[in-house]
């Protein structure tokens, strides 16, 4: 699912998505139980690519907005969630946490970062999921 497909996605392509994203943060929660060291760069991309599928897919099964562009940054993909509906500032700052990580990494300064950043980007995009699918869960967009 990419943000430019539209705004016509199924209830079966939206509990897809939230099942790939699912997938992806379980096998990162398990390493990190597991005591693995996750590659910090890979998993804030990760986690930010994450977040803009999950918000390109509420925003495509809701059907009321444009969904955001293919190439739209996450705070762009963020932009189009909140415009008209405040209550989605709920996960405005996971959203500018995870673009604070990255502008960290690439400004070489990882020591402006928490002192788990990997497992700190995981959690953030774990509650972005679960608040997006718990709406969705009560707008009926989703089974529980």
């Amino acid at each position: 699912m990419t943000a430019s497909e539209g705004a016509d996605i199924s209830a079966a392509g939206l509990a897809a998505v939230f099942a790939e994203a699912d997938a992806g943060l379980s096998a990162r929660e398990a390493a990190i139980a597991r005591g693995e060291a996750l590659p910090l760069t890979g998993t804030v991309e990760a986690m930010i690519a994450l977040t803009q599928r999950l918000v390109a897919a509420y925003v495509a099964a809701a059907g009321v907005k444009a969904p955001p562009a293919a190439d739209a940054d996450i705070l762009e993909v963020f932009k189009v969630l909140v415009k008209g509906e405040p209550t989605w500032n709920a996960i405005r700052d996971n959203c500018r946490e995870l673009v604070y990580y990255r502008n960290c990494i690439n400004m070489g300064r990882r020591d402006a970062l928490p002192k788990v950043p990997e497992k700190m980007a995981v959690r953030t995009a774990r509650h972005v999921y679960l608040y997006i699918k718990t709406r969705c869960i009560r707008e009926g967009r989703l089974a529980d």
